[in-house]
This record gives C-alpha cells, structure tokens and sequence, in this order.
C-alpha cells in the first residue's frame, strides 16, 4: 500500500509543477487574501418587472421575473403551480408551464407534472439585478461574428 501511495505521488510531482500558481487564478471573492474576515457584501435586488427574457440557447429554462421569496416548494407543495399550471393559468395570467414538464423519462406523456419537473428552482432562478463576477464574453449562436 505504501509502495502504490508513493508512486502516485511521484508521479504527480511534474503535474503539480506546471500547475499554475493559485495567485493567478482569477478570484471570485475579490482580492482580499481569504483568510481575512470582511463584511459581505450587501445582496443585490431580485428584478421583479414580470418581463419574459430572451433565451440565451435552445432549451434554456427561462428565468422566474418576479420574487420567489417566501413560495413553498415542498414534497407536497408547489406555490409555483398556482399560477403556471395548465388549470390556472387564464386566472394568472402566468405563461403555462412547458409541455416537457408533463413526460416521464421515457417519454410517456403524464396527466400531471413529472416528478422529475416538479421542483423549479432546480432549472428556472429569479434574476438579480448585479454586475457578472466575471468578464462574459458569450455570444448567442445566431449573433454574426464581428471582427
């Protein structure tokens, strides 16, 4: 067992050496060191206009506009469907839930949400109003390259 341990850290001494150094990683805290205790910064507002964004790519889960802040979303309850749902939706106004959310993984169509599309906030978040950690440079595939 000793033997096997050394060898593999043997072996990973040349990719440890050419791994770049953890100063020139880019930091998603800032760059006070992270062993320094700072206030956290305040949380930026949640954008609650009820406009529907555009989707980035095919099949992007569209982004929830308004505040979540307070719904049940439980085993046995999901505030998200007293809107969306297909029975309610003339009464809310709220966009129907996807046809998608209504199939099981073999794609047999249900009565009923799935349950692999009953918990929203696996794929749909609220949009907050804050500057990207990170510089983005994405661009949509139907964007035309400029040069």
């Amino acid at each position: 067992m000793r033997a096997i341990v050394a060898f593999l850290v043997t072996a990973m001494l040349p990719i440890l050496a050419v791994a770049q150094p953890v100063g020139e990683q880019p930091r998603l805290s800032g760059n006070s060191p992270p062993t320094v205790a700072m206030k956290a910064p305040p949380v930026p507002a949640t954008i609650t206009d009820d406009v529907r964004r555009p989707r980035n790519y095919p099949e992007q889960p569209p982004v929830i506009p308004h505040t979540i802040d307070g719904y049940q979303l439980t085993l046995n309850t999901n505030r998200c469907l007293s809107c969306h749902a297909r029975q309610f939706i003339q009464g809310s106004g709220a966009p129907m839930i996807s046809v998608t959310h209504f199939m099981d993984r073999d794609g047999q169509v249900l009565a009923d949400v799935g349950p692999r599309r009953y918990f929203c906030t696996a794929c749909h978040v609220t949009q907050a109003d804050a500057q990207p950690l990170v510089a983005n440079t994405f661009r949509d595939a139907l964007t035309p390259n400029e040069r």
